[in-house]
């Protein structure tokens, strides 16, 4: 039987719904700062990092700072907790919706699963691999200099892995949840999870994750380890005036 216990983790505060209802913009200017471009109204990651950009508010003033700093006809990713709505000139590529989930509680377990392992620059290939397979979400090259990430291999080839992708210093976020398909039933996405939100705990902040709305059975998965929802959100492609 593991030997289990539960470890405290960040409690909530007055502020902590601003920062999830903004957080790509508060990963930009925070933890993320280094790894970003932009100014005091709209910012990006670097391209070979992520796709995401971020305003600072609504405003006429940030939009067009938003163009100007990736150009003419370039396709942008953003979130929000509210709708969003690009101003007039701006064209409507992709939308969706997803559900934010935080982590409510968590029993952390004391043994090391033997199967996890970190990933590093060098199993890049592998990872951009893999997610080419799965599709779960957008990975760049760049994209594991946001934070840890840690795989399970099977006779040397990589068939899962997950991470940590925006963060503040009060959240991280869990994302690329992937394990490919002829390995699933092994539960290697909860064990994944687990182990990326164990070290975030660690760290003194509250692991989330954002998870497509049509997507319940890697909804089911992270309710059983204890996330709950906190709010739907709106996810938008858009091109930027021509």
């Amino acid at each position: 039987m593991t030997d289990t216990a539960s470890t405290a983790i960040r409690s909530w505060d007055e502020r902590d719904d601003a920062i999830l209802d903004s957080l790509v913009w508060r990963s930009l200017t925070t933890t993320h700062a280094p790894l970003s471009e932009g100014g005091d109204l709209a910012r990006r990651f670097d391209p070979q990092v992520a796709g995401f950009v971020a305003i600072a508010d609504t405003s006429p003033e940030a939009w067009a700072a938003l163009a100007d700093l990736v150009g003419p006809g370039e396709i942008v990713l953003l979130s929000a907790g509210g709708t969003i709505e690009p101003p007039a000139g701006w064209g409507g590529e992709v939308g969706g919706h997803g559900y934010q989930m935080i982590l409510d509680g968590l029993t952390l377990s004391r043994e090391e699963d033997e199967r996890i392992v970190p990933l590093t620059a060098t199993h890049v290939p592998q990872m951009l691999a893999l997610v080419e397979v799965t599709q779960p979400g957008p990975f760049r090259r760049r994209t594991i200099e946001l934070g840890d990430y840690y795989g399970v291999f099977a006779d040397g080839e990589l068939i899962a892995m997950a991470g940590e992708r925006l963060q503040t210093p009060e959240f991280t976020e869990i994302s690329a949840v992937c394990t490919r398909p002829d390995a699933r039933g092994q539960g290697l996405a909860a064990a994944l999870t687990r182990h990326v939100a164990n070290g975030i705990i660690v760290r003194g902040q509250r692991p989330i994750l954002h998870v497509a709305e049509h997507n319940h059975n890697a909804r089911r998965v992270y309710e059983r380890l204890g996330f709950v929802v906190r709010r739907r959100l709106q996810f938008v492609a858009a091109r930027t005036p021509a």
